[in-house]
């Protein structure tokens, strides 16, 4: 019996060739409307760029800048063009008649338009920049077309925690970067955890001169094989989180801080231990978990996981938090600000007589209405300020607060039941493939990660909207935002590898409507194109494993793979023999034939290995002819 591992078509092309043949031009994410055109506009240095309007310059800035990286030539700007003269126009003429952040790109053999106001121009720019392809000659042949576009959800969200382990200034403006690049528009910024208070509060000095520096981290996965005994610091000064928000401006990026409450509170404690219901307790520690310095008084923890010391609500506490909030609404001009909410044990609560007796004298019933007098509080505190506040979908727990929007990540429950109270949600479940941190893939050569795994098809399988909802409620869905938790994040590369390429499929979901959502398109066109970009560009990202390998078993005597390479310019690797592949196996160049001896299994294991020498994790198929 002969069996074939369907084999997806990817030709081995340049990047200048994919993006022409692409039906949606090498655009992620994939616009509403491509009308393609006979011909192209030759992009070359006598063209001139046309922006007369101030707002339009600092996007016409960023063509410029791009045109001169990929071409080698900077274009003349000017006021108009003469007949003779081809020309890129930027405008907002018409705009105000395009939906909020759409754009309009038409090409012709004479003429790029691209029109749109702020964000609007600036996407229909990111576009532009996409549907370019590498330089021949001396020009850039952009293909002639008609595009139309706009966003299904206003909200398009990429979330980073700087709480487990800190990032750069110079890093986060990267972070930026990628998010605008695919047309993002809110980070979310968790700033402060059980392991790390990350930015300055000057009322209150000791969050970050004690609560940013924990004495050490576990090494491995938690609960950890031993201690690093090495101590870990970083936050941000005030003046660098300005920064930071004024160049996620210039990128149309609101960003949207968190200051978690009432739980994930160790490190405020550390610093301030009237903060707890305990304040002379100890905090607790497993006398076998892997530990650095001392073990007395007031710790940041230094595992992962969710801890009993969470925050009193006392009066003290509510003073400093509303202090804490006063300095952190003068940095974020953000409407919403993140309270948390979330992983709040409430056992210190049970045990604190000053809570049980607060329960009592508001009538609660117990300690989850207490957690929901408690956001509540600060939600009329925000609200007087103008703000809005935004929770973990455990803020429902109790009772919600007035005005709250609810971001579900324990699956889409509690999305759904917020829409049905009509309040504003955001998606971000876990279990769809929005937690980043999640592994890639199934194979044991994936780093050390929190677990799951969550390849980008999952997330891009993903519908925001659940069709539980009936049309009204299906209004309240804000929007999606994917996750990335830095438990098992160490550094840079690592991030990147695991935001990318899932970020992609996130831009997808949150920007193309739903009958423009192509996977085969997306995974063997798109894809191959961008990730040999980010190559190109010195980012890091995950390979992807080989297009038509499967990791189910395939029953056979011959079978056939049909192998394609999931980057452009890269190469697949394998072996039959059970060895692990590298770049002296033999190379994939045509369909495998593989005949299995009867009574046999072989195991098909594969590397890709790219331009610059990145690798995938090894993938194996099992081929199997009757083995038991």
């Amino acid at each position: 019996m002969k069996k074939v591992i369907s084999g997806l078509v990817l030709a081995f092309v340049t990047l200048a060739a994919s993006a022409q043949t692409d039906a949606n031009l090498g655009i992620i994410p994939a616009p509403v409307s491509v009308v393609r055109q006979s011909g192209v506009f030759k992009l070359d240095k006598t063209v001139v760029l046309i922006s007369n309007e101030a707002a339009n310059a600092a996007t016409a800035d960023m063509l410029n800048a791009f045109i001169a990286g990929n071409g080698g030539f900077a274009l003349r700007t000017a006021k108009s063009a003469s007949n003779n003269e081809r020309s890129i126009l930027l405008s907002s003429e018409g705009a105000d008649q395009l939906p909020e952040e759409g754009y309009l790109i038409d090409v012709n053999a004479k003429t790029i338009r691209v029109t749109g106001k702020g964000a609007g121009l600036f996407y229909g720019v990111q576009s532009l920049i996409q549907m370019m392809p590498e330089k021949t000659g001396q020009e850039i042949a952009v293909p002639a077309s008609k595009i139309q576009d706009y966003p299904r959800f206003k909200y398009r969200g990429m979330h980073l925690d700087v709480g487990r382990h800190f990032f750069s200034v110079a890093f986060v403006k990267k972070y930026l970067d990628l998010m605008s690049s695919y047309k993002l528009n809110n980070f979310h910024w968790h700033l402060t955890e059980d392991q790390g208070w990350r930015i300055e509060i000057k009322k209150y000095p000791k969050l970050t001169s004690v609560g940013s520096v924990r004495a050490g981290t576990i090494i491995g996965h938690h609960p950890g094989v031993a201690a690093d005994n090495i101590p870990y610091k970083g936050y941000y000064t005030q003046d660098e989180v300005k920064e930071v928000v004024a160049y996620a401006a210039k990128k149309f990026i609101n960003v949207i801080p968190e200051i978690e409450m009432p739980g994930h509170a160790s490190a405020a404690i550390a610093a301030y231990p009237q903060l707890s219901c305990f304040p002379d307790r100890d905090t607790y520690i497993d006398p076998k978990a892997p530990w650095s310095g001392s073990r007395k008084g007031k710790q940041l923890q230094q595992t992962w996981g969710v801890f009993d010391d969470v925050f009193a609500p006392t009066e003290y506490t509510f003073n400093f938090l509303q202090d804490v909030l006063d300095e952190v609404l003068v940095l974020f001009p953000s409407k919403y600000i993140h309270i948390g909410g979330d992983e709040s044990p409430k056992e210190y609560w049970k045990q604190s007589p000053f809570c049980q007796q607060l329960i009592k004298e508001k009538g609660l019933k117990d300690e989850h209405e207490l957690q929901s007098y408690f956001i509540s509080r600060i939600e009329k505190y925000l609200n007087s300020k103008g703000r809005n506040i935004i929770g973990w979908d455990e803020i429902l727990e109790g009772g919600l607060a007035p005005n709250a929007t609810v971001m579900s990540w324990r699956g889409v429950e509690g999305g759904i039941a917020a829409a049905k109270l009509n309040h504003n949600v955001i998606m971000t479940p876990g279990s769809n493939g929005l937690y980043v941190d999640h592994a890639q893939s199934s194979s044991p050569d994936e780093p050390v990660n929190i677990g799951g795994n969550s390849p980008y098809s999952k997330a891009y399988a993903y519908d925001p909207v659940p069709a539980e909802l009936s049309d009204d409620q299906k209004k309240f869905i804000e929007g999606v935002q994917a996750n990335i938790w830095t438990e098992y994040v160490e550094n840079e590369g690592k991030l990147e590898y695991q935001i990318l390429p899932r970020m992609l499929a996130l831009s997808e979901i949150a920007w193309s409507p739903l009958a423009r959502k192509d996977y085969k398109n997306f995974s063997e066109e798109r894809i191959p194109l961008h990730l040999a970009r980010l190559d190109k560009a010195g980012r890091n990202y995950w390979v992807p494993t080989p297009l038509g390998q499967s990791d189910k078993q395939i029953d056979g005597d011959e079978i056939t793979a049909d192998l394609k390479a999931p980057v452009l310019g890269s190469k697949v690797y394998y072996t039959l023999d059970g060895t692990r592949p590298s770049d002296v196996s033999n190379a994939v160049t045509t369909p495998l034939k593989i005949s299995v001896p009867k009574g046999k299994k072989l195991e098909l294991k594969t590397i890709v290995i790219t331009s610059t020498g990145k690798r995938s994790v090894v993938s194996t198929t099992v081929l199997n002819n009757g083995a038991k």
